[in-house]
């Protein structure tokens, strides 16, 4: 075994028996490039990626380029879930190089990290214009050693580049109306009419544009806006991308019609997608979207709930194609059915019943004439699907990697208790309460240094990232909104505390590594999203929602000039700024800030509950505690440890109330939920007919 031995990442333990000498990332391996004079390899990838798995079986597990690779190089195993920070810096470089990115990356760079050549997956054998692996390294390896000074003059330039890349931030004000409204138009004029979604092919999944949508049109009323959102979540929930059996969602499409998917499945999809599916129901009682949220709720608490109580951060697209241990893997091999074994599972008779529900054809819509399943029309009866996935257990399973990922965690908490709590589920509320309990007691240090990953409840090398102290506190507050337990309010703002103190500077830009993380050639900084919410953009809602809670001036202000970057891009790439968007409707909406105080026993309290958690109003934040003359103080009792938002609200002669309050102006108290759904949906708001006075 090589120096990967012994390390938290699966990713890596999946390289640590390759006759390549493998380093993980660190000093060490930067010494030793050093004492040799020799190009460092740096290899980059995550254990879900396809083509990760083909580029390790094709040459780090060969012995003739591992012995090259040995001799030239010193290489060095990155997950880039494990170390964004790293991944977002060396991606800068090869997107900048080369117009494109992906994984496998492959960069090389000199002893003191400065990149000189770069790459994605490489064949074994030159193909379709690419070199090959070996070729490269030998192409490599002689510029190293025969022009030395041009390649010092390529890296130095590159490194430069890299560090005129840092984000140019002078915009302190959140964007308003009409540059929300132009954002809405520009994804309008992307959106595919036909298939729903964005752009062409591959088709991802788009999470957070579609928040975006559904809270521009709870505030505005759009029903385009709504529109796009019904389209894409249908045409997602009965294609192939979505799990027509079990629940959950692949990575992507390959298709524009969401057909075939990229197989892999990821804990932050399925967590966007299970709140998106939440609140497109708040909006339009759908029952397929009550449906998909609970399935993909269910999904990841079966599939991805890890023995510590956390959630594991994906299955692999690949599995083996039979039991033999030498059986080969083939992507999508779990999940692909052909028209003779639908008969072997459910005989002649129901095989014909799934083959026409779920488009199984001879020809197939996959490979080797397998079809990935789609729900086009009616389903498919209970009985056939329960023995379909009798079937489908019996093969061999996907890997799962087990490391759970902070930020990631933080999305499935804030999923779970919200789907959870609106549609009754209280066993989901249950789940994101461990999980956040073992991100807090694991995690989270006595100084509020939050680390990035676990596994097996042992934390790995990583500090936490932006979006790792964002994500877990929107976890959290969506936790306190659900129980009243006060202490999940209190962590957040202590890791918003860290996000102020840490990752900001002078003008409100915010970096996505602490201002003491190990240096790298550049800070990584990137306000944009991606798979998941930007920490930027993530950190400027959770602010938000805590200045909400707390009334507190800091970190609105703090999340008003995060919010000028969404100003900056929003009316140019919308769809790469969406959850920044959803931030900003929720500050021009108010936030609402919603109390609800009553015996938590009383179904009277639970009915204005429940009301308030449905509420489709932009980032509404949601408190409730017992209604006693004045709610205690902090450390003072259990139920609303001195959150201000509950300070002096009593209840109405006895009976449960509710409150509402945006823009400094509070309704009138109500205790019917037909009135509060009232105040909630806009009608009598409170900047109109009610009173005036503090949150």
């Amino acid at each position: 075994m090589n120096r990967l031995a012994g390390v938290t990442s699966p990713y890596l333990l999946q390289h640590a028996d390759n006759p390549v000498d493998w380093w993980p990332w660190g000093s060490e391996a930067f010494e030793e490039a050093k004492r040799r004079d020799a190009p460092v390899l740096l290899s980059v990838g995550y254990s879900a990626c396809h083509w990760c798995h083909v580029m390790a079986h094709e040459s780090f597990e060969d012995p003739e380029v591992a012995a090259y690779l040995n001799e030239h190089f010193v290489s060095v195993k990155v997950d880039r879930e494990e170390r964004p920070d790293v991944d977002s810096v060396y991606m800068d470089a090869v997107q900048a190089a080369t117009g494109q990115g992906g994984w496998p990356m492959t960069v090389f760079m000199t002893a003191d990290g400065e990149p000189f050549y770069f790459g994605t997956y490489f064949p074994p054998e030159p193909r379709q214009g690419l070199p090959s692996f070996r070729q490269v390294l030998e192409g490599v390896s002689t510029a190293w050693t025969e022009r030395r000074d041009e390649v010092g003059r390529v890296a130095a330039e590159i490194t430069g580049r890299l560090h005129g890349r840092a984000v140019d931030y002078d915009a302190p004000h959140p964007p308003g109306e009409a540059l929300l409204s132009v954002a809405l138009l520009g994804l309008t004029r992307e959106f595919d009419e036909r298939n729903g979604g964005f752009g062409a092919a591959p088709k991802f999944p788009p999470p957070m544009v579609l928040e975006f949508l559904l809270r521009h049109h709870a505030r505005t009323g759009s029903a385009g806006a709504l529109e796009m959102v019904a389209r894409t979540c249908e045409a997602m929930a009965r294609g192939g991308i979505h799990d027509q059996l079990a629940g959950g969602f692949a990575r992507y499409a390959v298709d524009r019609a969401w057909v075939v998917p990229h197989f892999e499945k990821m804990l932050y999809d399925n967590a966007l997608l299970c709140r998106v599916y939440t609140r497109w129901w708040k909006a339009s009682g759908s029952p397929l979207a009550r449906r998909v949220a609970l399935s993909t709720a269910e999904f990841m608490v079966r599939e991805l709930r890890t023995e510590e109580g956390g959630f594991a951060s994906a299955l692999d697209a690949d599995s083996a194609t039979g039991p033999e241990p030498d059986a080969p893997h083939r992507e999508g091999a779990y999940y692909a059915w052909t028209p003779g074994q639908l008969v072997e599972a459910l005989g002649p008779e129901d095989a014909a019943v799934a083959a026409e529900r779920f488009r199984v054809t001879e020809d197939g819509t996959f490979e080797h004439g397998a079809s990935v399943l789609q729900l086009l029309g009616e389903d498919v009866p209970d009985t056939i699907r329960v023995r379909m996935l009798d079937a489908r257990a019996a093969r061999p399973r996907p890997g799962r990697d087990d490391k759970v990922i902070a930020a990631w965690n933080g999305l499935a908490i804030a999923a779970l208790a919200e789907t959870g709590a609106c549609l009754e589920r209280p066993d989901l509320v249950e789940a994101a309460a461990a999980a956040a309990d073992l991100l807090v007691s694991r995690h989270l240090d006595d100084t509020g240094r939050l680390a990035r990953t676990s596994r097996a409840g042992v934390v790995g090398p990583g500090a936490g990232v932006l979006e790792d102290y964002a994500d877990l506190a929107e976890g959290l507050h969506a936790l306190y909104a659900v129980t009243g337990e006060s202490a999940w309010l209190e962590i957040a703002g202590t890791l918003l505390e860290s996000v102020l103190t840490r990752f900001r500077d002078d003008n409100g830009a915010l970096y996505d590594t602490a201002d003491d993380a190990e240096q790298l050639i550049r800070r990584p900084q990137d306000p944009t999203d991606g798979a998941t919410p930007s920490g930027w953009t993530a950190a400027a809602g959770a602010l938000l929602t805590h200045a909400a809670y707390t009334g507190s001036d800091r970190h609105r202000a703090a999340a008003e000039r995060a919010l000028g970057i969404v100003a900056a891009l929003g009316e140019k790439a919308p769809r790469f700024v969406g959850w920044g968007l959803a931030v900003a409707e929720a500050a021009l909406d108010g936030p609402r800030e919603i109390a609800v105080v009553g015996p938590p026993d009383d179904p009277r309290t639970v009915a204005l509950l429940t009301t308030a958690l449905r509420a489709t109003a932009p980032g509404a934040v949601v408190a409730h505690g017992t209604g006693a003359a004045a709610e205690p103080a902090a450390g003072d009792g259990p139920d609303a440890g001195g959150v201000p938002l509950l300070n002096g609200r009593t209840t109405t002669d006895g009976a449960p109330t509710a409150y509402v309050c945006r823009h400094f102006v509070c309704g009138l108290p109500v205790t019917e939920p037909e009135a509060l759904a009232a105040q909630l949906s806009g009608e009598g708001d409170a900047d109109r007919d009610g009173e005036a006075g503090g949150a």
